[in-house]
């Protein structure tokens, strides 16, 4: 368990005193804290937050342990008194980064079944999603370790088919939510201009758009120079092809006959579509081997070692993000925010009762009991619990629950993408990966990856082209 913990640190061994002093300052905290559920996170963005953290750590681990580097180390560490290994076999490479992730994996689905139906933080079992920290984290370690006693072949096939599948999934899901946000955030900008006319997001929608498109045309011109020579052909179609679609969406996206079906189209999603697929396209190619001298990056002077390291970081960082906020953005999911008041009409506020704005929100909360006990919609005793409700909200420490009326989030569905998450960083870490023995390995750098990356951006396009079409061929569904 301990070698476990301890692998994370060895990546930066100055880390390590003040991690190791930290850890025995929390020893008795920790104890106290499993007593009183851990703290429960009365913020949803806390818990989230949390999560991401877990998931970061777990992705750390698992790419130290993709290479002896880090079990050597910590050998030396114990002055070679240890001697680590599994059932006979060495704890490191293909197995043990699906071992690892399989059980995070795990983790979620259980608490993903567990939080079926959760509506608030009135139902109890909220309290395991936002609390108990302590002891979902050593339950997660317990799987961690637990992986260890089963069999490599389960690990095997569970790495081929079912993690690849679900990689595949939680791909898909990203572009999906990328393509969402690029019409959520241009609608909104549209209505702050059209409700308040101001100059200010008129601004900000433009230069944003501007901004897009220089940073994608910027890393065309800057892949056509470094990475597309004589003799990468690979390199060269696809930033070709990038450069082409990426003309054909951004002229549908103004299309009149697109800006007829839907006038909110325009050129902020595709510059928001276009700097994103070519990010990818970019780092595609930027990340692949090196074997046809068509990655200047590769040789590169410096610190092969540093660099390396912080690609690996700022990688597991970017999915730990991407994860959280996938998991949160139930829109393009089909979530219609169930969990949410419903609007109230005009003719149901014409009753008279509340004809004054309350001075406080205690008292707001009151008037509004006492006309839903009036109308018979609420017994007489919801007026008796207001009050232990509004110190329910309270933390103790002057903190509100967010999600006392209803969930900023649906709890399972939550736990399903991180549960998808674990698959891709398995799949991202061992997928035709070649390993240096004693080497810290690099994430991503394979043929496999960059075409993954290709491919996908490929597909956005082909998601953000179909929201512009798709109005245009089946009118009927869409109330633009």
């Amino acid at each position: 368990m301990g070698a476990l913990l301890s692998l994370p640190l060895l990546a930066v061994p100055s880390l390590g005193t003040l991690m190791s002093f930290g850890a025995s300052c929390c020893g008795a905290a920790a104890c106290s804290a499993i007593c009183n559920r851990c703290g429960v996170f009365k913020s949803s963005m806390a818990t989230r937050i949390a999560y991401a953290f877990i998931l970061l750590v777990n992705s750390i681990i698992s790419w130290l342990m993709l290479t002896p580097w880090a079990l050597k180390k910590l050998e030396h560490l114990t002055l070679d008194y240890v001697n680590i290994s599994c059932q006979g076999k060495q704890c490191y490479g293909y197995v043990a980064v699906q071992r690892v992730n399989w059980a995070l994996g795990l983790f979620h689905f259980i608490l993903a079944v567990l939080l079926l139906g959760v509506k608030s933080s009135r139902d109890g079992r909220a309290s395991l999603q936002n609390g108990y920290w302590g002891p979902k984290v050593l339950v997660w370690l317990a799987f961690v370790v637990s992986t260890f006693f089963i069999p490599e072949t389960f690990f095997q096939v569970w790495g081929q088919y079912i993690a690849l599948v679900g990689a595949m999934l939680f791909l898909l899901l990203g572009l999906i939510l990328l393509v969402d946000l690029a019409h959520t955030w241009a609608e909104f900008c549209l209505e702050k201009i059209e409700n308040t006319d101001s100059r200010g997001w008129r601004a900000l929608l433009i230069g944003s758009t501007l901004g897009m498109f220089t940073a994608s045309f910027a890393m065309t011109i800057l892949m056509y120079i470094f990475f597309a020579a004589s003799g990468c052909a690979m390199n060269q179609a696809a930033i070709t092809i990038n450069l082409i679609v990426l003309l054909i969406i951004t002229t549908i996206s103004v299309h009149p006959t697109v800006q007829e079906y839907n006038p909110k189209a325009g050129l902020a999603q595709a510059a928001m579509v276009a700097v994103y697929c070519t990010y990818l396209t970019m780092s595609a190619v930027s990340m692949e081997p090196d074997d046809r001298h068509c990655n200047p990056l590769v040789r590169a002077t410096g610190t092969r070692t540093a660099s390396t390291v912080l690609g690996a970081i700022v990688t597991m960082l970017t999915i730990a993000y991407t994860t959280t906020r996938a998991a949160t953005q139930g829109i393009a999911l089909g979530n219609n925010a169930s969990h949410a008041y419903s609007k109230v009409g005009d003719e149901e506020v014409e009753h008279g009762l509340v004809d004054q704005q309350p001075s406080s929100r205690r008292q707001m909360r009151a008037e509004a009991l006492r006309a839903a006990v009036d109308a018979g919609s609420l017994p007489a005793n919801a007026l008796d619990d207001s009050d232990d409700d509004d110190d329910d909200s309270e933390d103790g420490r002057g903190g509100k629950d967010d999600e006392r009326g209803g969930t900023q989030y649906n709890y399972s569905l939550f736990h399903f993408i991180f549960l998808l998450a674990t698959t891709w960083v398995a799949t991202l870490l061992t997928q035709n990966i070649d390993l240096e023995n004693e080497a810290v390995a690099t994430v991503g750098r394979t043929y496999w990856a960059s075409w993954v990356k290709i491919v996908s951006s490929w597909i956005c396009y082909a998601i953000y082209g179909w929201t512009l079409l798709a109005p245009v061929m089946m009118p009927g569904r869409f109330g633009y």
